[in-house]
């Protein structure tokens, strides 16, 4: 069981836990089924490199994804993802490892509600960070509003 982050236990300039993970082929499959993104370049190698690209690439949502994940994983059950937004900016290949990462940005109350900002990032092997965002959450704080 994940423990619970609350509003008082951040600092502007905490780092999120690193998330890795290391999307497969079969993941891609398995991701275009649910999200209905059919488009070859995410599971047939002929297809992708007559597009110019060096072989089939991970969906930039699936990339979106982990970054939530990141997110929720980070800010626990009670908090609330208010805003995440992505970018994508450079590939990830299958069978790489997709390295997960954020920083707080800004910490704030906004009427009864107490609030972080976080830049968020995926990177490649090669240090690429290949999509970037950012996500505003709400946390549960430990004094009475």
């Amino acid at each position: 069981m994940k423990s619970q982050i609350y509003y008082e236990d951040i600092a502007e300039g905490q780092l999120l836990p690193v998330l890795k993970k290391n999307p497969t082929r079969r993941q891609l499959v398995k991701w275009a089924g649910v999200s209905g993104d059919y488009y070859e370049i995410h599971y047939d190698d002929s297809f992708a490199k007559n597009r110019g690209l060096p072989g089939v690439i991970v969906h930039g949502a699936l990339t979106a994804s982990s970054l939530a994940q990141l997110v929720t994983d980070w800010a626990g059950a009670d908090a609330r993802v208010k805003k995440l937004n992505t970018s994508n900016r450079a590939m990830l290949f299958p069978n790489e490892d997709m390295i997960c990462k954020g920083n707080v940005t800004r910490k704030y109350k906004e009427n009864t509600e107490h609030l972080v900002e976080c830049e968020i990032w995926a990177e490649n092997p090669r240090g690429e960070r290949c999509v970037t965002g950012s996500a505003t959450i709400s946390l549960p704080t430990r004094k009475s509003q």
